[in-house]
This record gives structure tokens, C-alpha cells and sequence, in this order.
């Protein structure tokens, strides 16, 4: 059976049981503080366990591309090791959310296995929860009693809080789950071995595909759980292991879903995948080809749902994994050059027509991926010199150990590996100090733990609990009651969280930043920080509380503050449409930000802007705003919004019903939940900032409006008016300019020939100088020169001239001292030595470090007095080693 009809039956069968069948949600989150990835089937429907939100329907079904790659369900390290974990998964799951309860999911769950899929029932096994006193929880003894209908006592096993109580996270939505384990031993190791005694315990072959959770509770912030609003189910089911068991494999990675990659990955380095082989090479060749098969997937689907690498934040997590997959291509099979972006395709038409962004993305994503490889390839070539150089400056002081921080530094900076450190330091007959690189690595974890640390107190309620009318389109105040709110604590700050009955504050989102404020009663305001949407919860943020929680309060949000927001919302919808005029339809959203000072738009396009291009956008957008086109909106359901054209962005999840905004309905048409002005003209106008690369295929675009452009137009003149003061106010400024950087370039042509003639000059000087230690040629002076070019230059005419020679030059260049030190080549080959390591051993009479090549090396540092020590230490290391 290929995995595609696996996942068809899947969901055709929840489809006769009534369910409805959506699409996945993005696998990066926008909207959600509380995580940076999709990492469970039950994320897109949080807000509906709390009782914050409705679901379009009872009963749902789905299959939701997940991605576990950092906090509680970290997957990463394992990834490629074992056979069956993964970064990016997909989950097969179905829900009832009020609806049917433990008897529907057992027995659906029975049929489906048993009676479509045709699984072997004497091969499985299920788990129930047998309770814990520290909750106040009894056994699950309803769980028994339905999976006692189809498999006997034996083969229904107690499950303890760690495995049969599953929870989202610290805090949230939770539940006793029943797990279902297949044994996929042969018949004669089910013999000898029991498979009951395996479930659990993390063998490969005894594993658990689908998890049926009871959603009951809500885990509090003081670990007390309380009932949720009302009973759910929550099902997943690994699409990739349920594939593994129904293609008879032992491997996820031997089935269809991989094999396609690991085939290409075989053409492309030559070597082969024995997936039976589990020693030496062949298990290096196994990981790497699991890690690269697996790591492909989580890489494009996220560029495709609109999360490129970057050094922050979801894009770092993500660069990290496509430098994981390089790393391991460069080390264990050889791949010298880009190859990610080569598996693309192959992904593409795997599982592109299940989801369509892959083949509408794929030239992005394979721009994207090429280009991030072309870097870290260059850092990986940066990062084997420098460990080339410190095994070098090892090898020179006889040294037999690598230090851990040295380890530790080449890994965090280089993405280097400690095993491909230790792998390479072995070829120098050198160790590395593991358990300082683990204990640096541990220090790294535990500052990042404490820099993002939150300490997130339970939601006091403190009024009729009912979900949030936002009434900020039509108007910047309103009459609120507090609902409910709690107390953070950030650094040693606190902050308050507030939830009101009705806001006019617009919580952040879609690119459009919060609203700030003030709530008022009685004549005393507190002041209202920002405004940000976590599971559909519309939040306030405030440094105190009110006297009184139960006041009416007036909410009202900064006018000047929205209006300059609006200006700039209204002018990326204006740029967006006069971008794919002038470049294209190819050109889409790819980020944005709406601030009152100014807006930012990331768009997929793969060249820089000409200046002609970025003109013609400018006067487009203004003439818009010239006409003072109406700006109107519609509440419309998404294929009605569809048919009008309306653009809908990769990404984006979007509702039954959907949001309209439309300038001009032949101009611009866009799905959006932002705040927007009346008509164009009140943007007044629109000036381009800057225009760059954010990554492979990705340009931003940064500009101001109104007031903002204004003010920058402003500066503008009026720095011209200060260059042109400077000139002596020429009456062409641009020529005035012009002349200056030609004689500029005269001047600097004239001392460069004054340097080298003084270079000649101190060359022949210090010629007279050398004295002979044994063989070797020694020439230490200070000298005083002003370009450092100078000094390497008179380094190497006098290493070429002279031989056998040990040169060290001292000067002072602006204040600093500066070391230079050349050595005859013979040196470095025949005695071993190095320059690089020596230099850094004699820069710390200045204070300094350095480094270079075997043969040349420099530093710098700031006590100059120490230029002459260096010098003397030089000469007596010289005398100990000639």
C-alpha cells in the first residue's frame, strides 16, 4: 500500500463517520507567543479546548504537517540516529470537540486498523491509564472496558503519568490517553519474548503509532488541573510509522515516503544505503542519508509556509537544520558541493499535489536552500582552517588536548560537530576535552533558559466568562469589564495580562503590531503597554492593575498612534499590487511589518530593484493615494472571497469565513484582519526607504508615510543642505563631490608611493641588522611605518630574498601595536612550525591575539610597550628550538 492511499483511506474513512476534513495548518506559527512550530496535530484547534473559540464542526478530521525540534518535544538529536524519529512529521488525527467521546475513538480506532488497513490483531497492544494519586486521578477503567471488546486482559497494559497522561506543555489542555502498540518482530522473536514486556521501552520494533487522548482538563500555572468547558477527543497517528507497519518495514526510512531522497542521495555521493548494516562506514552512510531524507522535508515545508532561515528566532531554528543536513553531507558522504536544493524536486513530486505550496513554492524554496548551503559551505572551509590551525598551534607547543571552550566555540560559531572536531584532531594525534565542551554547551542552554524565561501566574477570572468582542474597526473606545488576568514575570519585571469583555485595542497580528492605550475609571488610566493574541485570547499588557477589577472601565486606544498605522497598512496592500505590476505576478507577501513609524514588506522576487523600477512603484502608489480611492471591507466566505480575486498568502490559515479589503476592486483585493484607513488620500504620500536581499528570492522593502515621510524627506534636504555648507555651497554639489574624490585618489596614489619607497628604504636597514642563530637567519626590529600593508610587504621580499629566514617586525599604528611575523617556508614544512601558533604565544607581551598562515602570520593589541618583549621572546624561543 503507498502512503499516499494510506493517507486517503485515513481520511476518507473519518469522512463516512461524519467528520469534516480540513487542511493542515501552517507549520510555522504566526499568532501563537506560546510556540515557534506546529508540534502537534491539536495546536490549530487550541483555542477551541479553552473555550476560547468554536470549531467549524463536532467532529474533524485532518493531516497536519508538525515539525519537533525544540522545547519539551525536542527530536532533533535522534534524528537519522534511530530509524524511526523525525523532525518534520505529518500527524494523522481526528477530533471531537464536544462531541463523541472514549467508546467512538476505541472503536473507530479498531475498525480502521484492523478491518481497512487489515492489520495483524494478535501483533497489537494498547495502554490505559492507570492513574496517579499526585493529580487525584483514578485508573481509567472506561478505557479498559471498550478496549476489553477486542483484545484480551493481557494485551491491555497500565500506563503510568509519563506515558498515558498527555499534556501540551507546562500549562494548557490535557488528558489520559490510551496508546496503541504494534510488534513488528518476526514470528520467532514473538515467541521467545513476550511483546508485552517490550511496549515502552523504546525498542525499535515494538513501537507505538497511534495515541487516542481524552481532553478533560486544563493544566494550571500552579499544577492543579481543572475541568475544561467540556470533553474532547484528540487523536494522532505518525503517518510515516503507520506507513512503515503497512509496507512491512523496519525502518520509516525504508518505505516510499524516503526512499525516493535516499535513491538520489545514492546517485549523487556514489555510495550506497544498506539500511540491514549497522556497523563502521556503512552506519556513518545510514545516518547521514536518514538525517539529510528527513531534514529535506522539515526545510521545505517551512520556506514554503513562508519561514526563512535567519539568525533568530523559527529562522534560526531552521538554518540550524539545514546546516545539520550540509554537515553531515560534507563529513560522511563527501558532498563537497550544494545538493539539498537538488532533493526539491523530488519532494515536490512526492507530495506536492497533497500540498500544493511545495509545487507553488518550489523555485523559491530551492533559490532559498541553494543559497544558504553556498554560506554555510564557506564557514564550514573557514571553520576546518581554523581547526587546522589550533591542532597546529598544539602540535608546536606539544600539546595532546583540545580545549572544550575551543570545542565548544568552533560548534556554536561554525556549526561544527565535537565528533567532526574530535574526527580531524585525530589526525593530529590529538584529543579533545569532551567534558569541557559538554559543560560549555550545558552553560549556552542554561543563559538562553533564563534570558526567555517567563514565569506565567493562573488567570484570575474576575467577571462573566465569554469570549472577546473586538470592536476596533468601528470605533478607538468602548465600555469594558475585566474578564479575567493574570501576573508575568520577565527578567524580575512583572507585567499584567488583561482580558476585557470588549476592546477596541487590536492585538498583533498579520504584520500589524498592537495597540497601545490607556484603560480609564473613575478618573485614574493605567496604562496599556501592548495588545497581543494568544489562542484567540485578545490580551492587553500593563505594568499595574486597576485599584478596582470590577470597574466599567472606558478602553481607548492611542488615536495618532492607529491612524499613523493605519497610513502605513493601507500603503503595503498599495505596494503589494504595484509591486506584481511592475515585476510580476510571480512576486508574493513573504513578511511584513506595520509600525506608526514605518512599514516594512518582504516579497519573493530574485533580482535586485533597478532604480527605474523602485520610481515607477513610488509614483504608482502615489498616484493611488492621489485618487483617494475608498477603502471598504467585507465579512465574505473564503470561495466567495476567492471568486473576487482576492489574494490569499502561503501560511496563512484561514476560517470558513474571511475579512475583505479592497482599494480599487481592479487594483487591489486582499484577505486581511488589519486596520486600514477610510480612503487613500489620508496616507498623503509614500517615499521608499531602502530595498534589499533578506535571503535567496526574498527582497524587502522598507518606507515611510504621511507624517513619517514627511519628516524623512525633510532630513534628506537638509542633510544636502549641510554637504553643500561643508562644499562652501558650490552651485553643483554632485561635482563638487566628484572633484573631491579625484584628488582624494591623487593624494592617496602619491603616499602609497612615499610607503614604498620608505619600505625599501627600512628593508635595507633591517638587512644590515640580521644576525645568524646557528642556521637560521634572525631579523627582530620595531619599526615605524604607518600602513600595515607596508609591513607585509617588506615580510615577503624579505622572506623571498633571504633564506632560512625567522623575521619578526614591532610597529605602533594609530595608538595599537601591531606583530608580524614571516618564517622561511622549509621551516614550516621540514621543523613544523607555525606561524599562526607562534605569533599568538608572543602577542601577549601586547596584549593581543592573531593568527594567519603556516609561514605568515599577524596581531595586534593595545600595549605597545610590550612590542620589544615580544621581539626579545621570539629570539629566545629561536635559540630554544634551532
Amino acid at each position: 500500500m503507498k502512503s499516499a492511499e494510506i493517507r486517503t483511506l485515513f481520511l476518507n474513512f473519518f469522512k463516512s463517520k461524519n467528520h469534516l476534513i480540513v487542511s493542515s495548518a501552517p507549520i510555522v506559527l504566526k499568532d501563537d507567543p506560546t510556540l515557534m512550530f506546529t508540534n502537534a496535530g491539536m495546536n490549530q484547534f487550541k483555542d477551541i479546548f479553552l473555550g476560547h473559540g468554536k470549531a467549524q464542526s463536532a467532529r474533524i478530521a485532518d493531516a497536519q504537517k508538525c515539525l519537533r525540534v525544540s522545547g519539551k518535544h525536542n527530536d532533533l538529536e535522534e534524528v537519522g540516529v534511530d530509524t524511526y524519529h523525525h523532525t518534520m512529521f505529518e500527524m494523522l488525527g481526528n477530533w471531537s470537540f464536544g462531541d463523541y467521546f472514549k467508546k467512538e475513538a476505541i472503536d473507530w480506532a479498531w475498525e480502521l486498523l484492523t478491518e481497512v488497513y487489515k492489520m495483524d490483531k494478535s501483533r497489537l497492544y494498547v495502554t490505559v491509564f492507570e492513574g496517579d494519586k499526585g493529580d487525584n486521578l483514578a485508573f481509567d477503567e472506561e478505557a479498559k472496558k471498550h478496549w476489553m471488546k477486542y483484545l484480551p486482559e493481557e494485551r491491555i497494559l497500565n500506563g503510568n503519568k509519563k506515558d498515558n497522561f498527555w499534556e501540551m506543555g507546562e500549562t494548557g489542555p490535557c488528558g489520559a490517553c490510551s496508546e496503541i502498540h504494534v510488534d513488528m518482530r518476526s514470528d520467532e522473536e514473538r515467541k521467545k519474548i513476550d511483546g508485552k514486556t517490550l511496549v515502552n521501552t523504546s525498542n525499535p520494533q515494538v513501537i507505538e503509532i497511534w495515541n487516542l487522548v481524552f481532553m478533560e482538563f486544563n493544566r494550571k500555572a500552579d499544577g492543579k488541573l481543572e475541568k475544561l468547558p467540556a470533553r474532547h477527543v484528540d487523536t494522532g497517528m505518525g503517518f510515516e510509522r503507520l506507513s512503515m507497519v503497512l509496507q512491512g518495514k523496519q525502518s520509516t526510512y525504508d518505505t516510499d515516503i524516503f526512499q525516493p531522497t535516499i535513491k538520489e542521495l545514492e546517485k549523487a555521493s556514489g555510495k550506497k544505503y544498506i539500511s540491514e548494516n549497522n556497523a563502521g562506514e556503512q552506519e556513518k552512510v545510514n545516518i547521514a542519508m536518514r538525517v539529510i531524507a528527513d531534514h529535506i522535508r522539515a526545510i521545505s515545508f517551512t520556506i514554503a509556509d513562508g519561514q526563512i532561515p535567519s539568525n533568530t528566532g523559527a529562522g534560526y531554528v531552521i538554518r540550524r537544520i539545514l546546516r545539520r543536513a550540509v554537515r553531515y553531507g560534507y563529513q560522511s558522504l563527501n558532498l563537497k558541493e550544494p545538493f539539498l536544493y537538488e532533493l526539491v524536486d523530488i519532494l515536490t513530486k512526492q507530495m506536492g499535489e497533497f500540498f500544493p505550496e511545495l509545487t507553488k513554492q518550489n523555485k523559491l524554496i530551492k533559490k532559498v536552500i541553494q543559497e544558504e548551503e553556498q554560506a554555510f559551505m564557506r564557514t564550514l572551509e573557514q571553520g576546518l582552517k581554523r581547526i587546522e590551525a589550533s591542532c597546529n598551534e598544539l602540535v608546536a607547543q606539544k600539546k595532546k588536548v583540545l580545549d572544550g571552550e575551543h570545542v565548544f566555540e568552533l560548534h556554536d560559531t561554525y556549526g561544527f560537530p565535537a565528533d567532526l572536531t574530535a574526527l580531524i584532531a585525530k589526525g593530529y594525534n590529538l584529543e579533545i576535552d569532551e567534558s569541557g565542551f559538554d559543560k560549555a554547551l550545558e552553560e549556552q542552554k542554561t543563559r538562553s533558559r533564563k534570558a526567555t524565561a517567563v514565569d506565567t501566574g493562573d488567570w484570575i477570572e474576575a467577571g462573566v466568562q465569554t469570549q472577546t468582542v473586538f470592536t476596533g474597526y468601528e470605533s478607538l473606545e468602548e465600555k469594558s469589564k475585566i474578564i479575567k488576568y493574570r501576573k508575568t514575570t520577565l527578567k524580575g519585571k512583572d507585567q499584567y495580562q488583561i482580558v476585557l469583555d470588549r476592546t477596541p485595542f487590536y492585538a498583533e497580528s498579520g504584520g500589524q503590531i498592537g495597540d497601545t492605550g490607556y484603560l480609564e475609571s473613575n478618573g485614574k488610566r493605567i496604562k496599556i503597554n501592548n495588545t497581543q493574541k494568544e489562542n484567540n485570547l485578545i490580551i492587553h499588557f500593563s505594568d499595574t492593575l486597576p485599584e478596582n477589577i470590577k470597574d466599567t472601565f472606558t478602553a481607548i486606544v492611542d488615536p495618532l498612534r492607529r491612524i499613523h498605522i493605519a497610513d502605513n497598512h493601507s500603503a503595503t496592500h498599495l505596494l503589494h499590487a504595484a509591486l506584481r505590476k511592475v515585476l510580476g505576478t510571480h512576486v508574493e507577501q513573504r513578511g511584513s511589518l506595520v509600525s506608526p513609524d514605518y512599514l516594512r514588506f518582504d516579497f519573493s522576487h530574485f533580482s535586485k530593484m533597478s532604480d527605474e523600477e523602485l520610481h515607477e512603484i513610488e509614483s504608482i502608489v502615489n498616484q493611488k493615494i492621489r485618487e483617494n480611492i475608498p477603502c471598504t471591507t467585507q465579512i465574505l466566505p473564503i470561495e466567495e472571497a476567492k471568486k473576487l480575486g482576492a489574494m490569499a498568502l502561503f501560511g496563512e490559515k484561514y476560517g470558513d469565513t474571511v475579512r475583505v479589503v479592497t482599494i480599487d476592486k481592479n487594483y487591489s483585493i486582499e484577505l486581511c484582519g488589519g486596520t486600514h484607513v477610510k480612503a487613500t488620500g489620508q496616507i498623503g504620500y509614500f517615499k521608499i526607504i531602502s530595498e534589499s536581499a533578506l535571503s535567496a528570492g526574498i527582497r524587502r522593502i522598507e518606507a515611510v508615510t504621511a507624517l513619517g515621510a514627511e519628516n524623512h524627506i525633510h532630513e534628506q534636504i537638509e542633510t544636502l543642505k549641510q554637504a553643500s555648507s561643508a562644499l562652501k555651497n558650490p552651485k553643483n554639489v554632485v561635482k563638487a563631490i566628484q572633484d573631491m574624490q579625484q584628488q582624494a585618489s591623487e593624494l592617496n596614489k602619491q603616499v602609497e608611493k612615499l610607503s614604498r619607497e620608505q619600505g625599501q628604504q627600512i628593508k635595507s636597514a633591517l638587512i644590515n641588522k640580521k644576525q645568524s642563530l646557528g642556521s637560521i637567519i634572525f631579523i627582530g626590529d620595531k619599526i615605524d611605518i604607518a600602513s600595515a600593508d607596508v609591513a607585509k610587504d617588506i615580510c615577503f621580499a624579505l622572506k623571498s630574498e633571504i633564506p632560512n629566514l625567522f623575521l619578526i617586525l614591532g610597529t605602533e599604528i594609530s595608538g595599537k601595536a601591531n606583530l608580524f611575523l614571516a618564517i622561511s617556508d622549509d621551516f614550516a614544512k621540514e621543523k613544523n612550525w607555525n606561524a599562526s601558533a607562534l605569533i599568538r604565544e608572543f602577542s601577549k607581551e601586547i596584549l593581543g591575539g592573531g593568527g594567519g598562515q603556516a609561514f605568515y602570520a599577524t596581531a595586534g593589541g593595545t600595549n605597545v610597550q610590550g612590542i620589544s618583549i615580544a621581539i626579545a621572546k621570539a629570539k629566545q624561543w629561536i635559540e630554544q628550538n634551532k
